[in-house]
């Protein structure tokens, strides 16, 4: 059965090539055909490998071939199943596929479906090649692949000069975290003389003790690269204006994958972390402090699909959180969990979207929950999900799981932390649900609004709804043997734990419901003038780190090769390249082709010569 396992990513790949190659062809239709069935044969081959790894729970490596061999370094393609990429495996390409499928409907009638679900594969399949590579060189060259296919369907709308802008952004953002994760192989290289993911984490406590400055660098470079793709502060900039890309694109790239490859790689490498608890301590507080900071600017945000971006740096916010106390198995199965409710409400936000006639502003919205039922319902599932409600969702359990780890682990200003972060998400989805679905329509889009049709429109919603419940919970991420066992807190009080995670959840949900439905007008003047005012602005604009960067980064580079344009040495070094420009031309100049200028010239040179050696002599 482990022969299956290269399907994951070839099948994905083929459909990319196919589509390059023969989507003019093709046509839309077809395009969106192989597309959907290239991603659903791989979610095939990775059940046939679930069914076999879970009847049999042992890890596996496939060598396909030597990649390199100069002394030492000898890296291979290989693949290596375990329950950590198993879990990872069955996210991307299950909800990958409804994802596609859904993008099947929502890109109907738009240009570029062919070069859309091209880079949609190419993604796919690079992100299976992350996850599956057995050596950090492999999963390095599926780090750089998911990068490079998030800029091009960032920009997938390119004519707008906004949406290349936005695309640009995320992949400069995003590489300053890949140098640093590049730097930290390089330094795990030459400290442990291998990029073997087993044989490193073998290595490492063999090599370092437990603080040693080595492991505390290659720790501290390996989180850089974590933050850049999970887009945590500081390097979080990018995602919100990421949202320029097709809505599936979002909830694909940007929710359910590509920014959880951070945490995958924290979570793969957890045994350098374990040694760098100054490091690991690091990870939690940054988690902690991305979930608040998230959490407070998505309250002030007008776009649907913004919301829903800072809501991912939140979450992801909670996973790092996991990750800083070691609870590595609550982050991961949060991780999977948040995949389902967050392309669930990414998915609904595109169906209200193309249902108002792309109207995205929640201030233009409202009045849709009658004429979109189906959408609402994702919503209101969606959102249970993300607020944590209590028992009956899925988000509920996982988040728990890290609320009990940072408590068992003794951190309890980490612990307050996802508590505050519980009612600020709490209130941020009530203020969404309640912009989009209730109150008066804002707008002629929202007022002929059409609810969507069709099996791709409605199929994968259910699937992603049931998926967000308590059921969802139910699937138990097989890691025991991966990562390091969770830690066990107090006897007795994991039950009060969750009675007051349930309660903060609730009292959210309700302080929400009265501030956005009976203290609206009350609760716009308080934001319209005054301290609140420019509170919110500070929210709205993310609390003013693209202005930060701006002043302290950009501005001063833009100036610096300004000044460079006139620069003394420069400018040394030209003249000889225009010396020789200008007698190039003279000489070009000579050859007009006139026999007459020829042979006058021959003469005069061969008087001049005879002139010479007379003189001479």
């Amino acid at each position: 059965m482990i022969a299956t396992l290269p399907l994951t990513f070839l099948l994905p790949l083929a459909g990319t090539l196919i589509l390059a190659f023969f989507g003019a062809r093709l046509g839309a239709r077809g395009s969106a055909g192989v597309g959907v069935s290239s991603v659903a044969l791989a979610a095939l081959a990775t059940a046939l490998l679930a069914h076999a790894y879970l009847a049999a729970p042992e890890a596996q490596t496939l060598t396909l071939w030597r990649w390199i061999a100069v002394g030492d370094f000898q890296p291979t393609i290989g693949l290596r199943l375990d329950g950590l990429s198993l879990t990872l495996l069955g996210v991307i390409t299950g909800v990958g596929l409804l994802i596609h499928w859904f993008a099947a409907w929502y890109m109907h009638g738009e240009e570029g479906v062919t070069r859309f679900y091209a880079y949609m594969n190419l993604f796919v399949a690079s992100m299976v090649l992350l996850v599956l590579g057995d050596n950090l060189l492999l999963l390095f060259l599926g780090w750089e692949g998911v990068g490079l296919c998030s800029y091009l369907l960032i920009g997938h709308y390119y004519r707008t000069a906004a949406n290349v802008r936005a695309a640009f952004k995320a992949f400069l953002v995003t590489r300053i975290g890949d140098a640093f994760l590049a730097i930290g192989l390089f330094l795990l290289f030459r400290e442990l003389g291998t990029l073997d993911i087993a044989e490193l984490l073998r290595r490492a406590p063999e090599r370092w003790a437990a603080g040693d400055p080595g492991v505390e660098l290659a720790a501290l470079l390996l989180l850089g690269g974590a933050l850049g793709k999970s887009a945590q502060l500081p390097l979080h900039t990018w995602l919100a204006d990421a949202m320029a890309g097709p809505t599936p694109v979002s909830a694909l790239i940007h929710a359910a994958t590509m920014v959880t490859a951070g945490v995958y790689l924290v979570a793969r490498l957890h045994g350098v972390f374990l040694l760098a608890p100054g490091v690991l301590w690091l990870t939690g507080a940054i988690g902690a402090l991305t979930l608040l900071a998230a959490g407070c600017a998505a309250l002030a945000q007008t776009d649907i699909k913004r919301v829903l971006a800072y809501s991912t740096m939140s979450q992801i916010g909670y996973m790092f959180l996991a990750l800083g106390v070691a609870g590595f198995e609550a982050a991961i199965f949060h991780l999977m969990t948040h995949a389902f409710f967050k392309a669930l409400l990414f998915l609904a936000a595109g169906s209200v979207i193309v249902s108002c006639h792309h109207e995205q502003d929640l201030r233009r919205l409202g009045g849709l929950w009658r004429r979109l039922p189906l959408a609402y319902a994702g919503f209101l599932v969606g959102g249970a999900a993300l607020a944590a409600l209590p028992l009956v969702t899925a988000g509920f359990y996982s988040k728990d799981a890290i609320l009990w780890q940072a408590f068992a682990a003794g951190h309890g200003e980490l612990l307050l932390a996802g508590l505050l972060g519980s009612l600020l998400t709490a209130l941020y989805t009530l203020r969404l649900i309640v912009g989009i679905f209730h109150g008066a329509a804002g707008s002629d889009g929202a007022r002929r609004a059409e609810s969507g049709k069709g099996l791709a429109h409605g199929l994968p919603l259910v699937s992603l709804m049931l998926l967000s419940t308590v059921l969802g919970a139910w699937i138990e991420p097989p890691l025991a043997g991966v990562l390091p066992a969770p830690q066990h807190g107090p006897a007795g009080w994991h039950l009060a734990l969750e009675v007051l995670a349930g309660s903060v959840a609730l009292l959210g949900i309700a302080l929400g419901a009265w501030l956005f439905l009976y203290r609206r007008a009350w609760l716009a003047e308080r934001v319209a003038q005054g301290r609140g005012a420019r509170l919110w602005r500070l929210w709205h604009h993310g609390w003013g780190f693209d202005a930060a960067y701006e002043g302290l980064l950009v501005r001063p580079y833009r100036g610096l090769v300004s000044g460079l344009r006139g620069d003394a040495i420069d400018a040394l070094g030209q003249r000889p390249a225009r010396l020789a420009g200008w007698l190039h031309g003279a000489l070009s100049r000579t050859q007009g082709g006139k026999l007459r200028f020829y042979a006058v010239s021959m003469v005069i040179g061969a008087t001049l010569i005879l002139l010479v050696m007379v003189a001479a002599a």
